[in-house]
């Protein structure tokens, strides 16, 4: 996959996701908003999941464990280059790699990833399990 069709296929997915690793909890504007562009995209939950622990996490994560990280807000385009660079490299034994040492790169966000996903599957009038 090229970089144009990863920022035309998920560029506004991850942009709208980006807040949850921000120092602050996300307010009900960004819930609503990130549950809307969930909506738009059509993912199941195992496949939001994937894309929370593969291809975000990474990459965002890092900003949480940086002393000089932006912490109130991402500059899109900055952020959107650190995306597509990482996801067109996620292949092979780094996509594994990731995939084992998601469960840390997603620890700090886990109960902000929780809370959206339980307002996801309420929009879908889906019932957690």
């Amino acid at each position: 996959m090229d970089a144009q069709t990863l920022v035309d296929e998920r560029g506004e997915l991850w942009l709208a996701l980006a807040p949850l690793w921000l120092d602050r909890e996300p307010g009900e504007r960004e819930f609503t908003h990130m549950v809307e562009v969930i909506q738009r995209h059509d993912l199941t939950l195992h496949q939001l999941e994937w894309i929370f622990r593969l291809e975000l996490a990474p990459v965002l994560s890092r900003n949480q464990m940086s002393v000089a990280s932006e912490w109130r807000k991402f500059d899109d385009y900055q952020l959107m280059k650190r995306l597509v660079a990482h996801n067109m490299r996620l292949k092979g034994w780094r996509r594994k790699s990731w995939a084992l040492f998601s469960g840390l790169t997603t620890m700090m966000t886990r109960h902000r990833w929780n809370e959206l996903m339980m307002r996801v599957m309420l929009e879908r009038g889906e019932s957690p399990s």
